[in-house]
């Protein structure tokens, strides 16, 4: 159980970043940005190329930030100047990635496992592996809040909130919307480039469902931890991912539910729905409780008239 448990902090951790990713286009920009599968994968495939062919670990993984930035920008650029709806953009550039990930493969994965990678030397030390990631992502937390702060990223977050009122202001928001999605994918391969050092292989399938994981840790963060400022959204979407991690981790030890490896996009797909519609449900029953509420004071009042 201590193993489950620490091995899905350490998961959770690193899809932290993906998480983030995913928060940037569907939150702030309100995009529906599919790119991501193809992207995670893409920071895998250009992480395991290089530290396979002898490259330093940590130039491996910037190239791939650098792979999934253009990604991204592709993407922006299709729907803001190819003026392809932002749905089937995404779409497009997910179908293209796969076959340029088999390209950058050579083949259909590659393997990691006597490689020297980012954390080969802590691999074995549980606490200071989870440690150290806990401080680079933190690290990365706070430079994207910072970011968020300046004017392009107070920009990027008002795009996303009211794009015409911005554009009537004189506002670019086609730049606002490429530069976020661009963004957003580079820190999705990021996120592939680490899982991909520490799983130990690069496969040309690993980001299948990734947006769907990356949605999941965003809405179970926002449930637990809130949205109040920007400096909560982006823990909130850690936290998320770290709880999602877990929450499959348990899920798999209960015998009596019988779980498969090849049931995690299903339990995954099923934690999205139930975050989804556990909100609505509140709302309802908050609004019809409303209801009755105002009606008995309504018909109260009517009393009190007719008494008099």
């Amino acid at each position: 159980m201590f193993q489950s448990l620490t091995g899905a902090v350490e998961l959770g951790l690193m899809y932290a970043l993906l998480a983030l990713g995913v928060y940037i286009t569907f939150r702030i920009l309100d995009f529906p940005d599919l790119t991501v599968d193809g992207s995670f994968a893409t920071g895998g495939a250009v992480a395991a190329v290089m530290i396979s062919n002898g490259y330093a670990a940590w130039i491996a993984t910037l190239l791939a930030f650098a792979c999934g930035l253009a990604a991204g920008a592709i993407t922006g650029l299709l729907h803001t100047k190819g003026k392809i709806n932002g749905l089937l953009s995404g779409i497009l550039m997910m179908i293209a990635l796969y076959s340029i990930n088999i390209r950058i493969l050579g083949k259909p994965n590659i393997s990691l496992i006597d490689a020297k990678t980012l954390f080969s030397s802590i691999a074995s030390k549980t606490w200071l592996y989870i440690l150290v990631l806990a401080v680079v992502i933190l690290v990365i937390k706070t430079l994207l809040d910072a970011f968020l702060h300046t004017d392009r990223g107070l920009s990027l977050r008002a795009t996303g909130d009211n794009k015409r009122m911005i554009r009537s202001l004189g506002g670019n928001t086609d730049t606002s919307i490429v530069l976020g999605i661009s963004l957003a994918n580079g820190l999705v391969a990021i996120s592939g480039a680490l899982v991909a050092q520490d799983t130990g292989f690069a496969d040309v399938n690993m980001g299948v469902g990734m947006i769907v994981i990356g949605l999941a840790s965003v809405i179970i963060g926002e449930a637990i931890v809130g949205t109040r400022s920007v400096f909560w959204a982006t823990l909130a979407v850690i936290v998320g991912s770290i709880v999602y991690r877990i929450v499959l981790a348990l899920a798999y030890r209960a015998e009596w539910l019988h779980l498969k490896s090849t049931d995690l996009k299903l339990i995954t797909a099923l934690i999205v729905i139930v975050a989804l519609v556990i909100p609505t449900i509140n709302r309802y029953y908050k609004q019809k409780s409303l209801a009755r509420r105002r009606t008995a004071e309504l018909a109260a009042a009517a009393r009190g008239k007719g008494a008099i």
